[in-house]
């Protein structure tokens, strides 16, 4: 966000108003020329109104925004607060309450290493099964810790089948269905996920041609994979292609879009494979040879070798909210909607679920969400409701300590340290769509709530899925959004912060 409204926008504003006002010198003037003070309120009476500001910000569609007291509740302002807008990642704040919820702030998630037979002379007698536990942050360097450990534990070899199970959470191929294939943020969903469900694809010039790698990589490792491939075209569009041929991401990209070199992370759709793979091949490094991975929908009973334990649940949620990642919410709604009626259907079936319950709970009477993540542009929340719900989180929760400091910015864009008025929110944005809801601290300590929501729905409806990526115009429209955003926050810490 750019300062759009500063503190010297407002005095300025109140000197020209008093100067519009003066009489014409021609007279002796009717009041004595020594200077009075101001009335109490003056520079209060004379802010633009939000509506002014939503006029002033040029931003075609809607905006939707409400204020109150943080303590109290108190609703102080609202423009069209009851309209059902889409809150983009906002989502994900409904989603952190939802699991906090069902799973608990201590909650860990667990990806184990099964034996369904004994071992004897370090040798497993049966399948060595990788068996997730919904884990949204499990990473190469995990995989690596536990191949390491099953070489501890004296494994050397397996005599049955290598299997993997990602049927702890349903599967889904991607977040949404709209998005353009090769969009790193619209990964698959599975009970055993993998640096986010994206592959490293990385090319560098060589010769008249470019070096091209596709690995699964972390900070201490590069492992590469079998289960993505990336074939070079000389074409100019489309840019990427994609197809699964037998459980492969067969992917191929125009030689016109590479330059010199580049990388890029791009999502995995057989998520469970691709951890086998990666597991496979530390195992290999430690003299472990395993077959090769096979997935299986039902999880074998045996014996747990080795358990990876993930952060704690608040932990993940705290990273989630400040990086926007759609895997990790999608993942722990899923995962709570499991803990919270025993079984999940699927991804829209959890949806709902978690829309029931921010209706009975945090009485977000109109909560309409397709996903956990905000990703699809089919979900509507109101500002009232989400105001709502944060003003009961802020009461009641760990909400607002989990969430990330947004700073203010000064007319060039940089942030103001020293800014006045702190903000602890989380931003949400999608193409023509942006949100930012949470708390605000003005200068003399008052807590506030806030929602604002932005949308231009008939500009997103008229793009195709190739344009959602970097459509035209949607930067600059992004860019007014956010200037109405700050200008809205100081507005609401003057005029309601003393």
């Amino acid at each position: 966000m750019s300062l759009h409204i500063s503190r010297r926008f407002f005095l300025t504003s109140v000197a020209g108003a008093l100067l519009g006002s003066a009489p014409a010198l021609a007279a002796p003037p009717a009041l004595s020329l020594r200077p009075h003070p101001r009335p109490d309120g003056l520079q209060k009476r004379t802010l633009p109104g939000g509506e002014a500001l939503i006029a002033q910000s040029g931003l075609s569609g809607d905006v939707a925004f409400a204020v109150a007291d943080a303590k109290t509740g108190l609703v102080l302002e609202t423009h069209a607060a009851q309209a059902g807008l889409p809150p983009a990642s906002v989502t994900k704040s409904v989603t952190a309450l939802y699991g906090l919820a069902h799973l608990g702030a201590a909650h860990r998630f667990r990806t184990r290493l099964i034996a369904t037979g004994p071992v004897q002379n370090g040798t497993v007698q049966g399948d060595l099964v990788l068996a997730g536990g919904g884990d949204p942050t499990l990473d190469t360097d995990d995989l690596a810790d536990m191949a390491a450990r099953l070489k501890k534990a004296g494994i050397l070899a397996v005599k049955g089948k290598f299997l993997v199970w990602g049927g702890a959470l349903p599967y889904a191929r991607q977040i949404d269905t709209e998005q353009p294939e090769h969009v790193g943020y619209n990964p698959a969903l599975s009970g055993l996920s993998l640096n986010f469900n994206r592959v490293h694809f990385e090319w560098k010039r060589a010769g008249q041609g470019w070096g091209v790698t596709m690995d699964a990589r972390s900070e201490r490792y590069r492992p590469d994979v079998q289960m993505a491939t990336m074939r070079i075209i000389a074409r100019d569009l489309p840019v990427y292609t994609y197809r699964d041929r037998n459980g492969i991401d067969e992917w191929t990209v125009a030689n016109s879009a590479l330059g010199k070199g580049g990388a890029r992370w791009l999502p995995v759709r057989r998520p469970d494979i691709y951890a086998g793979q990666v597991f496979r091949s530390f195992a290999r490094s430690h003299g472990i040879t395993l077959p090769t991975e096979q997935v299986v929908t039902a999880l074998p009973a045996g014996t747990v070798l080795i358990t990876h334990e993930s952060d704690t649940l608040r932990d993940i949620l705290r990273d989630m909210l400040k990086y926007s990642t759609n895997l990790t919410a999608e993942l722990v709604g899923l995962s709570a909607t499991q803990a919270r009626l025993g079984h999940v259907g699927g991804l829209r079936d959890s949806a709902r679920e978690m829309s029931q319950w921010a209706q009975d709970t945090l009485g977000m009477s109109a909560a309409k969400l397709v996903d956990h993540s905000g990703l699809g542009d089919g979900s509507r929340l109101s500002a009232a409701d989400m105001t709502r719900a944060l003003v009961a989180a802020y009461q009641s929760g760990p909400l607002r300590d989990l969430m990330k400091d947004i700073p203010l910015r000064d007319e060039k864009g940089r942030p103001v340290k020293a800014h006045p008025i702190k903000v602890k929110a989380k931003t949400g944005t999608l193409n023509f769509v942006s949100a930012l809801a949470g708390y605000m601290t003005a200068q003399d300590g008052t807590d506030l709530v806030f929602t604002i929501f932005s949308a231009d729905t008939a500009h997103r409806d008229q793009l195709s899925k190739a344009d959602r990526e970097r459509p035209q115009g949607g930067r600059s429209w992004n860019r007014k959004a956010k200037r109405l955003q700050q200008a809205l926050i100081e507005r609401w810490g003057l005029l309601y912060g003393s």
